[in-house]
């Protein structure tokens, strides 16, 4: 597709070795600073939020938490329930 506005993934990096995954991260990381919108449903949360602009935390379904990456890796209930910290 030429010039897409928006890329939607579901866990991009699912399965695959450490090396890749980075990979995976940088080339969206890039995407998205080239203008494209990136909406990304991902279970890998440090990475995911350490590149973000704008997260939801969801559970059961339904929306628990928001805000920006940044905002929800400094959050206890995400430290404690997706971080194991």
């Amino acid at each position: 597709m030429a010039l897409p506005k928006l890329l939607i993934m579901d866990e991009p990096s699912l399965g695959l070795a450490p090396v890749l995954v980075k990979q995976i991260f940088d080339n969206i990381k890039e995407i998205n600073e080239e203008g494209v919108t990136v909406l990304q449903v991902e279970q890998n949360v440090v990475q995911t939020l350490n590149m973000c602009h704008r997260a939801y935390v969801l559970e059961n379904g339904r929306i628990a938490l928001q805000g920006t990456g940044k905002e929800l890796l400094l959050n206890d209930h995400v430290k404690e329930a997706y971080l194991g910290i």
